[in-house]
């Protein structure tokens, strides 16, 4: 395809608006090249990026024209960089992981005249994506990878990348949205916590948990549970909050006052939109659960206690909007007087109200009670529209070695069903049946359960795999495998699921997936 340039050499000077034109010009006849050949590119880093475009058109010397590639991060977070200057890109990857857009451009060098055209670039590594998989070696916290791009399980990913040793391994937590988005990762152990880079889990002195923390104690969580615009944590018997609004805030002194809590925070998991979020608690020395809202201190709702019991805390919601407050009939009284077992946050949403399932497991001698409690908004602007539900209850205590103090659980968002593991067995109680009974799943043979979840999963592509059953084991030698149990299509009966199997660990301990950021 061939374009007339027309190129102004000098220009005559207008006399008056009827006058005759009388300037000077000179036209030339200038090819337009037309850049194909070009493909959106998804490459490894260290790898090299090689591509030929094609110009058509006409003759394009290299003696006439000028060449350059250019990439610019999607997200804006660099500068423009130039990776070549030559007709054909040759060029050795050094880019961090990430999107880019990648610019081509062909320079008239006489006039200045210039064409572009532009690829999206992918830039990944064998940590862009996959299993982060924590481990117990010998009492060393040790993180493991599986490569969701290469198939390749990595082992002590964080050797050599200069964070001191850490011992006691709890948990590995992404929190993509409360936190600095370069740093989205936590490692909790029994040593402390500290942030990990989000390309290579790279480590530097201020991710240390301590940089977070506005008091003088050394915080130690065992987990971090966020929702709306804040988060919370539990270190030894003392709950701190933490809110963030548009700006990176720090954990201020223990909110339960006079009580000492169980090591476990209860949230909406659930809901995108919540303004203010209610997080539950439960008071050891009282045995009753409490929840806590930091709005509620605000001058703007009369600087109530945000620290309530769970009948205060309807009252307050039903007097801000009547009708709004309890939702469900599950249950009539909140519990008391009973030991809490665990606590998890689920997806799980039975009454379609935006406001996850949290089950708390409790006993009393024996007996074994299961409640499902529903955590909502105390303002109720967007997703939620109550802020307390009772959900669920159920009478467990039939069923077999369920509080036997090695026994793991995990909860379901797909529907009503816990799940928990002893030894090397894995049991479903359909929470739907009455009376509710156990049942077995699967048994790994010659192998200890060490790890039993359900990932929930962040990217909408991936939100299925959130039902998948997810099982860490050791063997009696010491070696640690990885198993993950298809959900969705089997309902949540994992009797005949064929599950995806990894090995290569030391005793795993916590099982997180890392999805592609970019």
């Amino acid at each position: 395809m061939r374009k007339i340039g027309y190129i102004l050499f000098s220009v005559a000077l207008l006399a008056c608006a009827c006058s005759q034109d009388q300037g000077n010009y000179d036209y030339i006849t200038l090819d337009e090249p037309l850049i194909s050949g070009l493909q959106d590119q998804e490459v490894f880093t260290q790898s090299r990026l090689q591509l030929d475009p094609v110009l058509e058109g006409g003759e394009f010397p290299d003696e006439d024209y000028a060449f350059e590639w250019m990439v610019l991060d999607q997200n804006m977070a660099s500068e423009p960089l130039v990776i070549g200057q030559e007709r054909n890109l040759d060029y050795e990857v050094t880019l961090a992981p990430g999107a880019y857009k990648l610019y081509f451009t062909v320079t008239e060098r006489e006039t200045g005249l210039y064409w572009r055209s532009s690829v999206n670039l992918t830039v990944s590594s064998s940590l862009s994506e996959g299993w982060m998989v924590l481990c117990s070696d010998g009492g060393r916290a040790r993180l493991d990878f599986v490569s969701a791009t290469t198939g390749q399980t990595m082992n002590d990913v964080l050797k050599g990348n200069g964070m001191p040793e850490m011992n006691g391994p709890r948990r590995i937590q992404w929190l993509s949205d409360k936190t600095d988005a370069s740093s989205p990762y936590y490692l909790l152990t029994d040593d402390g916590a500290t942030r990990l880079g989000r390309d290579a889990f790279e480590w530097k002195p201020e991710y240390d948990f301590a940089y977070e923390v506005a008091v003088s104690d050394k915080l130690v969580p065992r987990g971090i549970t966020s929702a709306g615009f804040g988060k919370m944590v539990v270190s030894g018997e003392d709950a701190h909050y933490c809110e963030i609004m548009g700006i990176d805030g720090l954990y201020g002194s223990a909110v339960n006052k006079d009580f000492p809590v169980a090591p476990f925070v209860g949230a909406n998991v659930l809901a995108t939109q919540v303004y203010a979020a209610v997080y539950l608690l439960y008071d050891t020395d009282g045995q009753r659960f409490m929840t806590y809202c930091s709005l509620l201190a605000t001058n703007d709702l009369g600087n109530l206690n945000p620290v309530s019991t769970m009948e205060e805390m309807g009252q307050i919601a039903e007097g801000m909007a009547p009708g709004s407050g309890v939702v469900g009939t599950a249950f009539k009284d909140w519990p008391e007087g009973n030991d809490l077992v665990y606590m998890e946050n689920t997806r799980y949403d039975p009454g379609n109200a935006k406001m996850g399932m949290t089950y708390a497991l409790l006993k009393d001698g024996n007996s074994c009670f299961l409640y499902g409690i529903q955590l909502g908004d105390i303002l109720r602007y967007a997703d939620c529209t109550y802020v307390l539900g009772k959900g669920y209850y159920g009478d467990l205590s039939q069923c077999r070695d369920i509080l036997h103090p090695a026994a793991l659980y995990a909860f379901s968002s797909l529907k009503s069903c816990m799940y928990y593991a002893l030894d090397e067995t894995v049991y479903r109680v359909d929470l739907s049946q009455n009376p509710v009974r156990e049942e077995p799943m699967f048994t790994l043979s010659g192998e200890r359960i060490t790890c039993l979840k359900f990932n929930l999963y962040r990217k909408n592509e991936n939100m299925q795999k959130s039902y998948d059953l997810v099982v860490g084991s050791v063997s009696r030698n010491g070696e640690g495998k990885l198993r993950v149990y298809e959900g969705r299509e089997s309902g949540g009966d994992f009797r005949n699921v064929e599950p995806l199997v990894y090995e290569g660990f030391a005793e795993i301990v916590d099982v997180e997936y890392k999805e592609r950021v970019y």
